[in-house]
């Protein structure tokens, strides 16, 4: 299956602030797994009064590497994509050493419901406990000293995702909506395809110039870039419509053919990639199950 243009060169270069556009600085955290890649990014946008987008988990030598580089400068924001704990946690502790106000979209939740039955697979990856003194909308901008951040809303890899544009600048900082080293997982019932890919379409919309993700380097060029992830995902899509049409009845079997050039580490973090991909396909009445979709039902054709 044809992939977009992956640049999975990057580096990290842990505990150091490292410029990359004008007024923005990037601090990575040194938490790399298959899927944080080299670990987590934080963004520092601004100069004397400065804001922070995503602080990050709760790790020691990230937020010591986060309060020298912040230094002699006031924390007027603190900004939060989502409620993973790989970016959401350090907010709490960031906010008690500086006084920033912390914005986001909202506390967790998930896209839907749990089904009955169902277990959230995510669950502990969850920061639960995060609420934002400020819950901003979409389109809804906040000023700082020398700049203006707009919440641009993303969910899909969950359902408070949230990109911020760094207004004037054409720079947009995407998360883990959009990165340049890999596709985002939408694992339900955190996540959901269909929202994802609306949301892809959004950014697609607005043309911006250059992505700052949460994880890896930069996406260059992020309209071809979209475009070509939006290609790959309806590519999946049709993979596991064709799989089920040629008879396979669960996950773990698509998983084995649709997959099998993969890890087999990450074999698990896929079957919830197709099941979100089957959510939406049973919303489209393509195909047919027997009670509410799961990882472990039966699909088939659509009568």
């Amino acid at each position: 299956m044809a992939n977009p243009a992956f640049n999975t060169r990057f580096e990290p270069a842990y505990g150091q602030a490292v410029s990359v556009a004008p007024g923005v600085q990037r601090i990575t955290v040194n938490n790399p797994s298959p899927f944080t890649f080299f670990g987590t990014n934080s963004y520092i946008v601004g100069d004397r009064s400065v804001a922070v987008i995503d602080p990050g988990p709760e790790d020691e030598v990230h937020f010591q590497a986060l309060m020298l580089t912040l230094r002699g400068r006031e924390v007027s924001h603190i900004f939060v994509s989502h409620t993973h704990r790989d970016h959401s946690p350090l907010s709490r502790r960031l906010q008690e050493a500086t006084g920033g106000v912390i914005v986001a979209e909202g506390p967790h939740r998930a896209a839907r419901p749990l089904h009955l039955g169902e277990v959230n697979p995510f669950a502990e990856s969850s920061d639960a406990a995060f609420t934002p003194d400020i819950a901003v909308g979409d389109g809804e901008s906040i000023a700082g000293d020398g700049w203006r951040m707009s919440a641009v809303l993303t969910p899909g890899h969950t359902a408070n995702h949230a990109a911020f544009a760094l207004e004037g600048t054409g720079i947009l900082f995407s998360a883990d909506h959009v990165m340049a080293w890999s596709t985002s997982i939408v694992a339900p019932p955190d996540g959901s395809m269909a929202d994802y890919m609306a949301s892809l379409d959004k950014l697609i919309a607005r043309k911006d110039r250059i992505l700052f993700p949460g994880h890896g380097g930069p996406v260059q060029k992020p309209v071809t870039f979209m475009r070509a992830m939006k290609t790959h995902r309806r590519m999946r899509e049709q993979a596991i419509l064709a799989r089920i049409r040629a008879g396979d009845t669960d996950i773990a079997e698509m998983v084995k053919v649709i997959y099998r050039e993969t890890n087999v580490a990450l074999h698990a973090a896929a079957a919830l990639s197709v099941l979100a991909h089957i959510e939406d396909l049973l919303e489209q009445g393509l195909i047919e199950t027997d009670g509410p979709p799961s990882l472990g039902g039966h699909y088939r054709p659509a009568a």
